[in-house]
């Protein structure tokens, strides 16, 4: 079904304008990716076009002959990654580097007192939401990228739906008794999916949101029932140190070949050029953490 997606230009965290198109969105699963599925595109109907997002990038090829007269446009590369849970606790924790394990425990004994919460049921997902909405509201996903934990009634409706099929995990931590951090993770289909986390920017040097995450895995890992966990889009250093596998996806736009969208794209496409020549100036110059602080305000 088609939606009004905004075609973002945006650097890090920061959207700076956007361009409204109407498109049917096509997400691939882990499962669809690491199959090297090609994506069935339903009817467009008036929509712009199609987003389609984790496509393999084996199987860009295959699109393009599928549909000829389309403006093809890669949004974004990355590596879909994903941590093998059938490997179990110890196998999970030994398949990680040695330096991120030892990167790992110093981070730990830097964080001293730490508390991890887990939670599962109906009665105790209500009571994470409660205790995750006061961290989220300090966190940059929630100023910056509308990407927080939802405090809406329809989502704690379908929380407490999943709680009931015992269809999610959840986790907060505590640092000498204060929240520094959640995590919530739906399961579908044996995949465990990385959707909100967040952490008090107060915690930040002490890594917090990354302890828990490993406090996670180990939970999950030990509870031998689930595939995967899924990493979702997109990377990050916590990503790439923390999963067993990954794959090479893009998001793809697939656009009518209108003069409006070629035009889109046009500016689009230039627009990431310039983004990519800027870090590549950042990186060069050792600006990083000075770009950072600027991206998330």
């Amino acid at each position: 079904m088609a939606a009004r997606l905004p075609l973002k230009f945006q650097v890090g965290a920061r959207t700076l304008f956007a361009l409204d198109r109407r498109l049917v969105r096509v997400p691939l699963s882990l499962a669809d990716a690491l199959a090297e599925r090609p994506p069935a595109l339903p009817p467009p109907g008036d929509a712009d076009g199609y987003l389609v997002t984790s496509l393999p990038v084996g199987q860009l090829a295959a699109v393009r002959v599928a549909m000829p007269d389309a403006i093809v446009h890669v949004r974004q590369r990355y590596t879909r990654y994903f941590a093998d849970l059938t490997l179990g606790a110890e196998g999970w924790w030994d398949a990680l580097s040695s330096n991120t394990r030892s990167g790992l425990k110093r981070k730990a004994k830097k964080a001293g007192a730490i508390a991890v919460r887990r939670y599962r049921t109906p009665d105790e997902l209500s009571e994470f939401h409660h205790a995750a909405r006061a961290i989220a509201a300090t966190t940059y996903q929630e100023r910056l990228l509308d990407a927080a934990l939802p405090d809406t009634p329809e989502f704690v409706a379908r929380m407490l739906a999943l709680a009931a099929a015992d269809r999610v995990r959840a986790w907060t931590l505590e640092v000498d008794g204060a929240p520094a951090a959640y995590l919530y993770c739906p399961v579908r289909a044996g995949d465990v999916i990385y959707e909100y986390v967040g952490h008090d920017p107060r915690f930040a040097a002490l890594s917090a949101g990354t302890l828990l995450h490993v406090e996670a895995m180990r939970d999950l890992s030990g509870e031998g029932v689930f595939d995967r966990f899924d990493f979702t889009e997109g990377e990050g250093q916590h990503k790439r140190s923390l999963s067993t596998g990954g794959i090479a996806c893009i998001d793809l736009l697939l656009l009518r070949p209108t003069l409006a969208n070629r035009a889109a794209v046009t500016a689009l496409a230039g627009f990431d050029r310039a983004v990519a020549l800027a870090k590549a100036g950042v990186a060069r110059f050792g600006l990083g953490d000075l770009a950072k602080r600027i991206r998330r305000g």
